[in-house]
């Protein structure tokens, strides 16, 4: 009989921490200022690892008020609708005669991932888009009601009333970043920030986790280490993912990504986990 190795030992530690449900909802906010930084790659696979290890009730919220992609990366479900068509119906949500089941006029079942999207509208122009702080309100409290696990991919203007009321409802944030000097320095920026806003803000800064991604395949091993080190003093956790193919264009799903990939996501996951 063999002991579990180390690395087998701390494989199971993540799956716990990420298998375990918590008391009353927890919402989860991906942001950084600059596009392309990977916001909504790394909405879509921590919302996979929770729903496949912890179960159902977990769902990603596309809060982008500019063309926001997370449509174009998830699967679609047999309608089209988005957050727009949620908005009237909210208060009948919140009714005492609604079910979870209602939800299902409005957001999308990943079949394979086992969680759920609530879609921004992406063909239409932002001006003809546009929520209010208060409908961001409205929104959290109906996906509060129904899922334990909420994920807002949201913009790039930090500066915009919608991301701001998003962050008030935030438990945890993550800040992704590619290998690219602009994209580090951009969510480096945002934890600054975060931290000479307010105290609830502070404390979201002082329990990031920073997600680092190799998007570019040629990035070197210095490259990666040295935005690792930057974020090392500026965030609780700081993890690093490979390059993998299946993350560079088309939908997302778990079973697409490479051993290794997978493997560094559930240790993502697991450092949010930890954080809530």
């Amino acid at each position: 009989r063999l002991s579990p190795s180390a690395q087998e030992r701390s494989e199971r530690e993540d799956v716990h921490a990420v298998s375990q449900h918590w008391p009353g909802p927890r919402t989860i906010i991906v942001a950084n200022g600059k596009g392309g930084s990977g916001k909504t790659p790394t909405t879509v696979l921590l919302s996979a690892v929770f729903a496949r290890y912890g179960g159902a009730g977990v769902v990603a919220w596309d809060a982008n008020q500019t063309r926001g992609t997370l449509g174009w990366r998830t699967e679609q479900g047999p309608h089209d609708a988005t957050v727009l068509d949620l908005l009237p119906e909210a208060e009948r949500l919140l009714g005492t005669g609604a079910q979870s089941a209602d939800l299902a006029h409005f957001v999308h079942h990943q079949t394979r991932d086992r969680y759920d999207v609530l879609r921004s509208q992406p063909i239409q122009l932002a001006a003809d888009q546009r929520v209010t702080p208060g409908d961001v309100d409205l929104i959290w409290n109906v996906v509060g009601k129904y899922y334990r696990l909420i994920f807002i991919d949201t913009g790039n203007d930090e500066s915009d009333p919608v991301w701001l009321e998003a962050i008030e409802h935030a438990d945890q944030i993550v800040v992704p970043t590619t290998t690219r000097a602009d994209h580090a320095e951009a969510g480096a920026l945002l934890l600054d920030a975060l931290r000479g806003r307010d105290e609830h803000s502070r404390q979201l800064a002082d329990t990031a986790i920073a997600v680092i991604t190799q998007a570019d395949p040629r990035a070197s091993k210095t490259d990666l280490d040295s935005i690792v080190t930057g974020y090392q003093d500026l965030a609780r956790e700081v993890i690093t993912i490979p390059h993998d193919p299946a993350l560079v264009d088309g939908v997302i799903q778990w079973d697409s990504l490479r051993p290794a990939t997978q493997r560094a996501w559930l240790r993502a996951a697991a450092g949010v986990a930890r954080g809530l």
